[in-house]
């Protein structure tokens, strides 16, 4: 499926730019989204007219990102969890999870599918999450898994 880009998306490309994706990324997530249009002539100029515009929201949509990636970048969360005797914990944390404590602790917005999971959050310890803001700003922050204390 050959598609025109209105915003800047990590490793396919650029407003603006002429892709070709598989369909069901495109029209499950591109087009649904608003992040970009079916390739036709008309929607070509469509975006040449606008593009000083998508560039401007881009801008800002990339600024704001920048301050929220500023405030929480390189902190430590800390969970406190049930878990084994050899500390590997009877689920595992979910990316939903670590957006509602950045929310409680520090009050911005993470979406869970900017969160970047290298490995499952399955035991205790300390572990380095990515967060993917923007296809230009990214932050990175801790996750600490600790066994809650029984009384």
């Amino acid at each position: 499926m050959e598609i025109i880009l209105l915003e800047n998306i990590l490793n396919l490309g650029n407003i603006g730019d002429k892709v070709t994706v598989k369909n069901g990324y495109g029209r499950n997530f591109l087009l649904k989204e608003g992040k970009a249009l079916r390739f036709n002539k008309d929607n070509l100029e469509f975006v040449n007219k606008r593009k000083d515009e998508l560039n401007k929201k881009n801008n800002e949509l990339k600024s704001k990102f920048k301050e929220i990636a500023k405030i929480i970048n390189n902190q430590t969360f800390t969970f406190f969890k049930e878990c084994k005797e050899n500390g590997e914990l009877y689920g595992s944390i979910k990316p939903k999870e670590i957006t509602n404590l950045i929310k409680e602790k520090n009050n911005v917005e993470v979406v869970p599918s900017q969160i970047i999971l290298k490995q499952d959050l399955n035991k205790t310890g300390l572990f380095k999450v990515d967060i993917n803001f923007h296809s230009e700003v990214k932050a990175q922050i801790s996750i600490k898994i600790d066994k809650i204390q029984s009384k």
